[in-house]
């Protein structure tokens, strides 16, 4: 029943969903209605770091309820939830990065971010890189580095150039023309690609002569993915504005971006609500979002993102695995062809293991599980996913 009216009136997004029917998740495991489980192993897009129904998450949520839930988002009332987790997030950060913009999603993060850098500065160009994933909204789509998800909503916004990803020769193109150059410190969707050493250090100091702002979007590498709390830590070269989202919430809809008190201030006049959102920051949200960071760090989950993310690499060999590319526990595992990856992905969920692929990889299986995931689990995924690849 629940089937049918799926597809009679929800709008679908792909040719053939999977539509599975889900009943409740907990953990790493989603129970489905027909009474079987799956081991999760995408986490909502690396939204679910903590995994599925934390209690000290519900706890925070129930509490919040019991309060309130929406009121106004504009100044006019001050939210626990929100100061508290905007100060949490900022006391991760460095000094500089200390005012939170609370959005919904992480695209809402990318245009805000933009509106920002183009206030900023008063330029309007814009640099991203190819195969890059920033959101679907219009002015994230416009730095989204795939002319196939582009080409369909032409014209987007002008003034937008983009580059190979770790092309050192590019640097040159960041002018004093040029409002923010935004990037990933990890590609996640292009298949987990890292950039050569060097390459974000360099783009901060061509930022730095030009007078350009260098965003970086951590929206699904951030909040443990990747073995540290935000990839820039590893990487030791610091955003002017830092784009979160995903795991922010704590398995809420939340977003945010992050900058300077100065170059917020921006937004406060000329014109008055130079951005506005009416749900950003919802209360339940952030007090989720708050309860999974602490989570986070309690239990020092991005150490051991790292140390699973090793664990499945070293157990991940097989003739049909090309490579695999990983930071943290954000992983790619290259297959000979997107249908073999297909292939997989049906055959592991015979095998109860939840998996999916890359919007620009597609011959590359997409793993992302819980950080919290146990060593027992990491370890029958890998045995499940080799013995798939015998199957196909």
């Amino acid at each position: 029943m629940q089937r049918d009216l799926f597809f009679r009136h929800l709008a679908q997004t792909s040719p053939a969903p999977m539509a599975l029917e889900a009943e409740r998740a907990e953990g790493s495991r989603i129970f489905l209605k027909d009474g079987s489980s799956v081991l999760d192993l995408i986490s909502g897009i690396s939204v679910s770091n903590i995994g599925h129904g934390h209690p000290r998450v519900l706890e925070a949520v129930g509490r919040q309820m019991s309060r309130y839930m929406h009121l106004m988002v504009y100044g006019e009332l001050i939210q626990s939830p929100q100061v508290l987790y905007a100060q949490a997030l900022c006391n991760q950060l460095p000094a500089q990065l200390n005012q939170v913009y609370f959005t919904n999603s992480g695209a809402e993060a990318t245009e805000g971010a933009m509106k920002l850098a183009k206030r900023a500065t008063g330029r309007s160009r814009f640099i991203a890189f190819h195969k890059s994933y920033h959101g679907s909204t219009q002015g994230a789509l416009s730095l989204l580095g795939d002319e196939y998800f582009r080409a369909a909503y032409r014209p987007l916004l002008p003034g937008i150039s983009h580059f190979n990803y770790g092309d050192f020769g590019m640097i040159e193109q960041i002018s004093c023309r040029t409002a923010a150059v935004f990037v990933e410190p990890v590609q996640a969707e292009s298949g987990v690609c890292l950039p050569p050493p060097g390459f974000l250090k360099a783009l901060r100091e061509r930022c730095d002569q030009t007078g350009t702002l260098l965003v970086f979007d951590e929206i699904q590498t951030g909040m443990g993915r990747t073995g540290s709390l935000f990839r820039f830590m590893e990487e030791k070269v610091q955003p002017d504005i830092l784009l979160s989202a995903k795991a922010l919430g704590g398995g809420m809809p939340l977003g945010a971006f992050i900058s300077s008190q100065e170059l917020m201030s921006g937004l406060k006049e000329s014109p008055v609500l130079g951005h506005i959102t009416t749900f950003g920051g919802h209360p339940l949200s952030c007090a989720a979002g708050l309860a999974a960071l602490e989570v986070i760090l309690d239990e020092n989950l991005p150490e051991r993102a790292e140390q699973t993310g090793a664990l499945m690499e070293s157990m991940l060999r097989h003739p049909k695995i090309k490579a695999v590319r990983r930071a943290g526990l954000l992983m790619a595992v290259e297959l000979e062809s997107a249908d073999a990856v297909q292939k997989s992905i049906e055959r592991l969920l015979q095998r109860a293991l939840f998996t999916d692929w890359f919007l620009f990889a597609p011959h590359c299986l997409r793993l992302a599980p819980p950080l919290n995931l146990s060593a027992a689990e990491a370890q029958l995924a890998c045995r499940e996913i080799c013995a798939a690849l015998d199957e196909i």
